[in-house]
């Protein structure tokens, strides 16, 4: 049995290679200085423990002694958990993707000592399959023009390296931020939008739940009602697509196809997370159940299978789970297909009605299987037309929740997936500001209390309350990893909608340190914006500004959108202006590609609109009164993505004074008194009960 160096880490990825031949090193000063004496260039390796294509590359070349003893002989090998150690894999994805025009994981990148790229790609395989060379062969000739060329490699590699740093500083103008800037996106997205299916162009098909919130909003705004339209559709399709876990709720990473249809059966939280607010906003906007059920089976889904004894949220769990059928194959989407007969068994005389109705068939209903892995099997699906009169009434009676509920049960039988068990502070954050919003939108004190649960969990673990330090990953008990950006910025997020949905002071105080103190370490004063990583970071080619919102939101729309919030509710007009550096400063970039951040267009939303805020001011203990409570509850129920509501009681309203004073001079009248302002410029009170 081999040992390496990655047996010590807490990362599972890092530790599912642990015992490879392959010597690997974690990415750090021991690497580095091996790398550095020895004159080898580092084979650095990103990749994450849910990932389907990073366990095929190990399993046919880091497990292999021949490919191990080529990569030990001529290179020093540097495993990286990219959801770990984000900064790292932009750097180097951002030189993948510029040198191959794509990128994915794993990614493989050769580097010299000064850790300055000089090859890379994606997955390669054994041998030359795919278009693509072997692995062990191009290890060979990259071992040999090391050894033959260096002094052209190292030239090559230091252009490299500043035309990255160009790329990453980017040139920006002056942008004006007004509303021809915040409709930019919508005809994009317009353009591109697929009428019959939902979403936004062709296979394969990603959720990207921050640019249906931003159509959520430019409908609201500009009170269109195709933009509506597109949300819908594609949340609509997405629910009824085998994206979609039917029987454990939740949603898998994106569809191979077009129609939703066969996913990529890994489940991830940050997309559980930012799907929960999706569906609860069309929720909000439409009154349509489904959406409100979609959320709930998710945030179920997450109670149960994704979160920790003490509160917090794991990362996600694998695409590939042992075969039930074949205890000794590992395949892709194992736990999560059916063979006909086996529906029938469970269901009797209800599964012929169940599988006309998820286009279960005897054969299989999956036709385009290129890796042969579901042949016979069925993938759940509503195949029905999407906006059929059956789909509305089968929907709205949900007449198949005890059929689903018993292959469950037979589910839960099976060998389940790998559980990536470490606990991520940004991700934690998204997912926290889902529960605390789903509680206040349903009414529903259960969502409301675990989103408070992993809040206190984080802010026990991971936050340093003198120094607002704050760090990024918890695993096992340990605690590691200074925080990036988008930690301190998502974690701000959610301290300020759980301060929304309990009016506890120290949330907002701790969300406006986090703001102040902690994002001042990743901002740029002069030009705007936010780095993802701390000035001096030794172990970093360069510092980059993230500003595309994929499949998670970037630090920097999401810091403005909590800046802007900040300034509303403190009155502080520095905030104000550091939000507006940053909108000005990727503006620019953000009008020649509007699509690419539509987070930020959101916040650039709250940024031309004036916020409103409905605060409920009472007694303490008449907080939980039927008054107070049902004029709360409606006014949360409704769709103002721009608005917040808030309930404080007389010790929050003192404890509030010095931060927020124009909040706390709010008075309470005889009875609980409702106010409604305008960036907190109010109306005249109206009493309660």
């Amino acid at each position: 049995m081999y040992t390496n160096a990655l047996i010590d880490e807490k990362s599972p990825y890092l530790r599912q290679h642990a015992r490879n031949p392959v010597q690997w090193l974690p990415w750090g000063p021991a690497a580095f200085e091996k790398s550095r004496l020895e004159n080898k260039p580092i084979f650095l390796s990103v990749g994450y423990s849910t990932c389907h294509w990073c366990h095929v590359m190990a399993h046919e070349s880091f497990e292999d002694e021949k490919t191990a003893e080529v990569l030990n002989r001529y290179f020093v090998p540097v495993k990286v958990d990219r959801e770990e150690r984000p900064d790292v894999d932009r750097i180097y994805m951002l030189f993948v993707q510029a040198t191959t025009g794509s990128g994915g994981w794993p990614m493989s990148v050769w580097l010299t000592p000064e850790l300055k790229p000089f090859f890379g790609g994606t997955y390669f395989p054994p041998d030359n399959r795919y278009g693509r060379p072997g692995f062990r062969d191009l290890l060979q000739h990259l071992a040999r023009v090391w050894q033959d060329e260096r002094p052209s490699v190292e030239s090559s590699s230091a252009n490299v390296t500043e035309q990255l740093r160009a790329i990453a500083e980017g040139k920006t103008s002056a942008q004006r931020l007004d509303k021809q800037l915040f409709e930019s996106a919508y005809w994009q997205f317009r353009r591109s939008f697929d009428n019959r299916w939902g979403g936004f162009g062709g296979a394969p098909k990603f959720p990207r739940p921050a640019a249906l919130l931003y159509l959520l909003r430019y409908a609201f705004t500009e009170r269109n009602e195709e933009a509506l339209e597109m949300v819908t559709r594609t949340l609509g399709g997405m629910a009824a697509g085998g994206m979609h876990d039917h029987l454990g709720g939740g949603f898998h990473r994106y569809s191979v196809d077009e129609r939703w249809f066969v996913p990529h059966f890994e489940k991830m939280l940050y997309d559980q997370a930012q799907l929960v607010v999706a569906y609860l906003e069309a929720f909000q906007v439409t009154r349509d159940q489904s959406f409100s059920r979609t959320a709930e089976r998710i945030l179920r889904y997450v109670l149960r299978d994704l979160t920790d004894a003490e509160g917090g949220f794991y990362s996600g769990e694998d695409a590939d789970s042992t075969d039930p059928e074949n205890p000794k194959a590992h395949r892709e989407g194992a736990f999560y297909v059916w063979r006909k007969r086996e529906i029938d068994e469970i269901l009797g005389p209800d599964a012929e009605r169940f599988c006309r109705h998820y286009g279960v068939h005897a054969d299989g209903n999956v036709e385009n299987d290129p890796q042969g892995e579901f042949q016979g099997f069925n993938i759940l699906f509503e195949e029905f037309a999407a906006d059929s009169a059956e789909k509305s009434a089968e929907l709205a009676a949900d007449d198949f929740q005890v059929a689903r509920e018993k292959l469950f049960l037979r589910r839960e039988g099976r060998p389940r997936p790998h559980l990536d068990n470490k606990v991520l502070t940004s991700w934690n954050g998204l997912m926290i500001s889902a529960f605390v919003k789903a509680g206040g939108i349903l009414n529903n004190p259960e969502y409301t209390n675990a989103g408070r649960k992993a809040l206190e969990f984080l802010l026990s673990n991971m936050l340093d309350p003198e120094s607002t330090a704050l760090l990024r990953r918890y695993c096992e008990g340990e605690a590691a990893i200074p925080g990036f950006a988008d930690d301190y910025a998502f974690l701000a997020a959610a301290l300020l909608d759980t301060f929304e949905a309990t009016g506890e002071a120290r949330y907002l105080v701790l969300a406006f340190r986090l703001a102040t103190e902690g994002l001042a370490h990743f901002e740029d004063a002069e030009r705007g914006g936010f780095f993802s990583t701390r000035e001096g970071s030794a172990d970093m080619l360069l510092r980059m500004k993230d500003d595309y919102d994929g499949a998670e939101p970037s630090a920097n729309s999401v810091a403005v959108d909590v800046l802007l919030r900040l300034a509303h509710w403190t009155g502080r007009n520095e905030l104000y202006e550091r939000a507006e550096r940053g909108l000005v400063h990727f503006g620019s970039k953000v009008q020649s590609q509007p699509t690419m951040a539509p987070q930020l267009l959101s916040s650039l939303g709250r940024y031309l609109n004036p916020p409103e805020q409905i605060v409920i001011r009472c007694a303490d203990g008449e907080s939980d009164t039927d008054a107070v409570q049902r004029v709360a509850q409606a006014n949360r129920a409704e769709y103002r993505p721009y608005s917040a509501v808030l309930v404080i009681t007389d010790t929050q309203s003192k404890s509030l004074a010095e931060l927020a004073p124009a909040l706390s001079s709010l008075d309470r009248k005889r009875t609980a008194t409702l106010y409604r302002c305008r960036n907190l410029t109010c109306e005249l009170p109206e009493q309660l009960g």
